[in-house]
């Protein structure tokens, strides 16, 4: 309940859309029958018809012991449940039905025809003239009857039956009792599962919010796919951008037969296809980390490995497994940000706070879980972006945006860009993002209204690459 009420739900199978997420907070959602509307009412053609904001203004009402005043007394007996909002495919029947004297055949070649199933057009026209035709023989008001109707055409295409609602909410319900009761175990298994609403970076984001700890890619531990080992959560081989998939696979089976790999030698004698490109990418995500060596270190073995092996005899036959000879080598400078540059080329995301490679750090005057304690008030903070989305004004079908990011901190924020601010200061890819504006409140969730953004620079051009190559490369 917590998840759902505060927003909360990333990962969870329906639930975990900007939107949607929002949409659970403004109705403090906390039981399944809440959460089946929701369902539904998120849809495109309940939404934009202004019947979802409908039903959040009577759910709140209602729920503070008032009463709220219906289109009609029949719409509101008909969909008590709902507030008197038409929220399912069948309240198009039963309003055609009971509200304007259709026969349910009729009713029903009425919902067939605004889901864009039409029989003929000249049925479903002769179904809509029937409509009006009963709705002026009950006298009602040509005002109530246009809005009725104006509320039935907002289902076109865009609407869900009862049973569909409520299987999807089923699914939802138990995603988010894994979540609330299993936090890491779900999100490796949303992790593995590649199906959900944003980028694998941040569901790897959302365990390591919950308390798990996420490691580079292991020989020794990792598996193809994302594993778990307490809290402590290893990537699979799976996610190494150009590691052959062969390799990802044979690595876990090798270990699971033979036992550990003891140096980067033995690994190479047990996996002896690999080539010096694919080892290569291996140490630069720190998979033998467990040598207990620098990665220079390791890239100059794997060097000297190479090149003996290309001089000794094909004909030769180790007896014993013996672990080569230790050479001194120089002492060999690192930037303590090289690695997380080559986990963004190799991974498409950093394992440290991204925070961290940033060349500012001036973060704002605000945290995302302040941001109620500035209801109506300008502030400024620094976001990573998560997701964008792209929309259009109702009236003027101007261009404008969603975005929401993540503060320093970690913690969820969700902004709004209208039209002027989106024209003025778009998205300019992934990154971090200077944002100014108002904080503005809707039942209970807080977004930020931006008036003014601008894109930070990394601590280095290296940074910003591979940033912008990751996202070109993300399906």
């Amino acid at each position: 309940k917590d998840l759902m009420r505060n927003s909360k739900a990333m990962g969870c199978f329906y639930v975990e859309s900007p939107a949607m997420r929002m949409l659970l907070g403004k109705l403090r959602c906390s039981d399944y029958l809440t959460l089946v509307a929701a369902s539904s009412i998120i849809r495109p053609g309940v939404s934009s018809s202004g019947m979802m904001k409908a039903y959040i203004e009577r759910f709140h009402i209602t729920q503070k012991g008032g009463s709220y005043e219906s289109i009609h007394p029949i719409m509101d007996e008909l969909m008590r449940e709902t507030y008197g909002v038409m929220v399912y495919q069948e309240d198009v029947i039963r309003v055609a039905h009971y509200f304007a004297g259709l026969t349910l055949t009729e009713a029903d070649v009425l919902r067939r025809g605004m889901s864009g199933k039409y029989r003929s057009r000249e049925e479903f026209q002769r179904v809509k003239d029937r409509f009006f035709e009963g709705c002026r023989e009950r006298k009602y008001d040509p005002k109530i009857t246009e809005r009725v109707w104006f509320e039935i055409e907002s289902f076109a295409g865009y609407s869900f039956a009862k049973g569909h609602s409520a299987s999807y909410a089923v699914e939802s319900y138990q995603s988010l009792y894994l979540k609330a009761h299993y936090p890491l175990e779900f999100m490796v298994g949303v992790i593995n599962n590649f199906g959900g609403f944003y980028r694998t970076e941040f569901y790897f984001h959302e365990a390591r919010m919950n308390g798990g700890n996420i490691q580079a890619p292991s020989v020794n531990h990792s598996d193809y796919l994302t594993t778990i080992e307490g809290d402590e959560i290893y990537i699979g081989f799976i996610h190494i951008k150009s590691l052959e998939a062969k390799l990802g696979q044979a690595i876990p089976l090798e270990r699971q037969k033979k036992g550990d790999y003891k140096s980067v030698e033995n690994f190479l004698k047990r996996n002896p296809t690999i080539g010096l490109e694919q080892l290569r990418i291996l140490i630069r995500l720190g998979s033998f980390r467990f040598t207990g060596k620098t990665k220079q270190q390791l890239l100059w073995e794997s060097m000297l490995y190479f090149g003996n092996l290309k001089a000794k005899p094909t004909t030769t036959i180790d007896l014993f497994d013996t672990e080569p000879s230790e050479y001194p080598l120089p002492s060999l400078q690192r930037n303590a940000f090289e690695d997380a540059f080559d986990e963004i080329e190799l991974l498409g995301f950093p394992l440290c706070n991204p925070f961290d490679l940033l060349a500012s750090k001036e973060y704002g005057n605000v945290r995302a879980n302040e941001l109620h304690q500035y209801k109506g008030k300008s502030v400024h903070i620094v976001g990573y972006i998560i997701t964008t989305k792209d929309a259009r004004t109702m009236r003027t079908k101007e261009h404008m945006a969603f975005g929401t990011f993540y503060d320093v901190h970690g913690d969820v924020f969700d902004t709004v860009h209208f039209p002027q601010s989106a024209r003025q200061f778009p998205f300019r890819g992934r990154g971090f993002y200077n944002l100014k504006g108002k904080v503005i409140e809707e039942f209970g969730v807080y977004v930020i209204d931006v008036n003014w953004m601008d894109k930070l620079p990394m601590i280095n051009k290296r940074g910003d690459k591979a940033f912008a190559e990751s996202l070109a490369s993300t399906p």
